[in-house]
């Protein structure tokens, strides 16, 4: 009896397939492929508007049970938790996020060494949350454009592109999005010389540097610069104007980048060759002009220290210890300059990974507000102050020592008062 009935639901279900006609095609696909994961979709009857859809008693009479339509629709919301699994790792991906965050780092502490004596925390959230979006929309355009490339490296071929998980113009739809979302959040929340600080690095890692790591090795410093940018940007959000003071970080990233690159593009040489880039070590089979780029740059960090103090960016403390950090970096890349090997290389890369971190810690524990900061000025007066003050009346002293006492016995001595 159970047979028979199965049967002839199956017969009425194949009927009223045939005689409808799918609209969707995702909905008629009866196999469907999430994460690289291939999982089967069980057979249901689809129906074009609710009107058409059976009631549970006409599901039962048809030979369904409720136990089928509760697990159809436990598969559908597996399906969508899934999709959401498969799309937000891709775009983790494709927007380097760790990569980002970093930059999110440095935006935040230029933010908060701008802010002077009280710091908007709201502002810094949206300065945060814009240049992340900024950062994401830069590296997905660099995926963009590079995704033959990368298909050829070890290290990158299991990018969302070269895989095949994203199609390009799914990319380019989110990069341009979150492009543009991130600057006119700057531009409204925190800026507009942010905003075009955002913008104008963002056209310059993508347009520019992309290109160039193809073309010719300057692009290590192109890329630095472009890392040198995010701090100052935090910085304007803050105080609404790029100063001297706000130098210091920037150069800071602008100096330590080189090393940390030359490093990395020490040890990936062969893969990075193999996917038609012109880094700087590629043309040094030696190594040795590659280690003494590293060194020099290296001993650029160590005035930055005195630089912040003398600037009263800083108190005493971080001239002291930023120093011995960049000394201690520094004997890292003399090691690495002596010994040209990939350990020493991975070494040295380490070594960058450990500096940055600890210097903007630093900055900010041993950073000094503005009304600190001007109690270390020397107290001058101001004009106003002085016209503020009354005049003081000067007292007249005699012309002359002997005309103290009187000239002659007979006559009063002279008395000298101010009129």
């Amino acid at each position: 009896m159970w047979r028979s009935s199965l049967s002839f639901s199956s017969k009425l279900v194949s009927l009223s397939n045939q005689n409808f006609k799918f609209t969707n095609p995702l909905i008629s696909a009866t196999i469907c492929s999430v994460g690289g994961v291939r999982t089967s979709l069980p057979h249901t009857h689809v129906y074009s508007s609710i009107s058409e859809a059976p009631s549970a008693a006409g599901s039962l009479q048809l030979g369904f049970q409720r136990s089928e339509l509760l697990g159809n629709s436990l598969f559908s919301s597996w399906n969508v938790v899934d999709l959401a699994r498969h799309y937000g790792r891709c775009y983790w991906e494709l927007s380097k996020a760790r990569l980002s965050m970093l930059v999110v780092a440095t935006s935040g502490t230029g933010f908060v060494l701008g802010s002077g004596n009280a710091i908007d925390f709201a502002g810094l959230c949206w300065t945060c949350t814009g240049t992340m979006m900024v950062a994401a929309s830069a590296n997905s355009l660099n995926q963009v454009f590079e995704v033959r490339n990368d298909a050829k490296m070890k290290r990158t071929m299991r990018r969302p592109l070269p895989s095949g998980r994203l199609t390009v113009p799914h990319a380019v739809i989110w990069a341009s999005s979150i492009g543009l979302a991130g600057t006119s959040l700057l531009a409204c929340k925190a800026n507009m010389l942010a905003a075009g600080l955002a913008a104008s690095n963002l056209v310059l890692y993508a347009f520019i540097y992309t290109p160039l790591k193809q073309i010719h090795p300057v692009n290590t410093w192109v890329g630095a610069v472009v890392g040198a940018i995010p701090p100052l940007l935090g910085w304007a959000a803050a105080s609404g104007q790029v100063s001297l003071n706000g130098m210091i970080l920037p150069a800071a990233l602008y100096f330590w980048q080189i090393p940390h690159f030359m490093a990395l593009a020490y040890l990936c040489r062969n893969d990075y060759a193999a996917g038609g880039f012109r880094m700087y070590s590629l043309a040094d089979a030696s190594g040795q002009r590659t280690a003494s780029v590293a060194l020099r740059n290296c001993l650029y960090l160590v005035p930055l220290g005195f630089l912040a103090y003398n600037c009263g960016l800083t108190s005493g403390w971080f001239c002291l210890e930023s120093s011995i950090l960049a000394l201690a970096i520094s004997i890292v890349a003399l090691s690495f300059y002596q010994d040209r090997t990939a350990q020493k290389a991975r070494r040295m890369f380490h070594a960058s990974l450990f500096y940055l971190p600890v210097f903007m810690s630093g900055l900010l524990f041993h950073r000094i507000p503005e009304n600190q900061n001007l109690d270390r000025s020397p107290n001058i007066p101001s004009m106003q102050e002085n016209e503020n003050v009354a005049p003081q009346k000067k007292q007249t002293r005699p012309p002359v020592a002997y005309a103290s006492v009187a000239p002659f016995p007979f006559l009063p001595a002279p008395s000298y008062t101010a009129p």
